[in-house]
């Protein structure tokens, strides 16, 4: 557990354009990030986007961005997705990973 927090970082989501309606992309991600064991959060915007936070191990943080660059839920295309604000952290800041309204 103790390499767990001192090899942990934090990156915000600032946006992914994806054709998303309707295919479930915020159910998606937070199954990847649970099945990951990151913890965050996710949420549409009123620009047709989705924003978020991921946080925990730094490997398994960058496995999440490469899912959610390229993959996303199964019926969607990723247009675009960026990031920022990748940081490391002395202690994760949330408690798990949900969906935000």
């Amino acid at each position: 557990m103790n390499n767990f927090l001192t090899n942990c970082c934090c990156i915000l989501l600032s946006s992914v354009a994806a054709r998303r309606k309707g295919v479930f992309f915020r159910m998606h991600a937070e199954q990847e990030a649970l099945r990951l064991g990151l913890v965050g959060w996710v949420k549409n915007t009123y620009h047709d986007t989705v924003v978020g936070q991921v946080q925990g191990p730094a490997d398994k943080v960058q496995q999440m961005r490469e899912w959610l660059a390229t993959k996303g839920s199964p019926f969607c295309r990723i247009d675009k997705a960026q990031f920022n604000n990748e940081r490391p952290i002395s202690k994760l800041e949330h408690e798990k990973f949900r969906i935000s309204y």
